[in-house]
């Protein structure tokens, strides 16, 4: 039986109605069909400046009790929302790596059609690329072998991107608890009962040798800047995170969906996020809702104690524990906020 119960605990509620700076939301995605003039009105409303679309050849329409993802052409979001909004909505591209259906992807030239569509996108507009989960876990190449984040065959695209001076946005791997058994001592079992689809345990790489050939593919690519979604998709493990970012200067991370991660170790995240303060981005890969924005507020800005956050996909009233605030300085919320992505990606200065 589920067990929720509402504390008894007296604590201080303190929810921003805006930012207290200029916040630049460097990992979010088109969820549905919200025009651009729905999502300006929330960004108004909380102090968000600018709306970056990581998959901008891409939508998420909501279905079946979750987002899915489908490919379309890049200039719609150009035309229709970068274009008519100075300022308000930037982009990175997917390129190839738009394709989910069909596991097989190093054919057909694979390499070529992709630089030609990132140089093409990067052309129009597009500050990076972004590849998504399924290298690693799903992608095979044309003999039907399960693909390595490592494989040398995809290096030419690493390093196109460096050339070209744009970040490769790269997804690896997902939860520790995605790839253990799915019972009732994994932390994320009433997510893996809902979404039995999100697991992982048994998969062809474990989650550690994923996260070792990433680490891989990063050192041989030096001149690439690399952006690690999702706390470098460890936050259980921030002393491993931050010997990453130590031993590779070319790597940054955003904070997209893991405040929850983040706000049961309050003294160590904060800790680490004032270490690492200026490889750090802000981003909240959620839907554009007030209430959700404010929440991250809430966790950056003031220390209120063993409050509510959304789940991974907006929900409310679904989370596996309470969090904490960390009170950040200001110096450190600037650079969060929006100066690192300015510096990441400067067509956003």
């Amino acid at each position: 039986m589920d067990f929720h119960p509402e504390p008894f605990l007296k604590r201080q509620t303190t929810i921003p109605d805006r930012a207290r700076f200029p916040v630049i939301d460097a990992h979010n995605h088109l969820f549905g069909e919200f025009s651009p003039e729905e999502l300006i009105a929330v960004m108004d409303q909380v102090g968000v400046r600018t709306f970056v679309n990581v998959t901008g050849n891409a939508i998420l329409p909501y279905q079946n009790n979750t987002y899915t993802i489908q490919r379309r052409d890049i200039n719609i979001y150009f035309d229709q929302y970068v274009k008519a909004h100075p300022g308000r909505f930037a982009a990175l591209t997917m390129a190839e790596f738009a394709q989910w259906g069909d596991p097989l992807l190093l054919r057909d030239n694979f390499v070529d059609r992709c630089l030609q569509t990132l140089e093409s996108h990067v052309a129009l507009g597009a500050l990076g690329l972004k590849v998504t989960k399924e290298l690693g876990l799903y992608f095979k190449d044309e003999c039907g072998k399960q693909l390595a984040v490592d494989d040398d065959r995809l290096a030419p695209i690493w390093e196109r991107c460096g050339e070209l001076g744009v970040p490769v946005l790269i997804h690896v791997s997902d939860p520790w608890g995605f790839f253990l058994p799915a019972n009732e001592k994994n932390e994320h079992y009433p997510t893996l009962q809902e979404f039995p689809a999100w697991s992982f345990y048994g998969s062809f790489y474990s989650k550690q040798e994923l996260l070792d050939q990433r680490d891989r593919m990063i050192a041989r690519h030096a001149e690439t800047k690399f952006l690690l979604p999702h706390v470098a998709n460890n936050p259980e493990d921030l002393a491993s995170v931050g010997r990453l970012l130590d031993n590779h200067p070319n790597t940054y991370i955003d904070l997209s969906a893991r405040i929850d991660e983040l706000g049961r170790q309050p003294y160590t995240a904060q800790n680490f996020l004032m270490k690492y303060q200026d490889r750090i981005l802000f981003g909240a890969d959620m839907p554009v809702t007030p209430e959700i924005y404010r929440c991250h507020f809430r966790f950056f800005e003031t220390d209120n104690e063993y409050f509510d956050y959304p789940d991974y996909i907006g929900r409310w009233g679904k989370s596996r524990w309470r969090i904490y605030g960390l009170h950040l300085p200001d110096a450190i919320l600037r650079k969060i906020y929006y100066g690192n992505a300015a510096k990441l990606f400067p067509a956003l200065a």
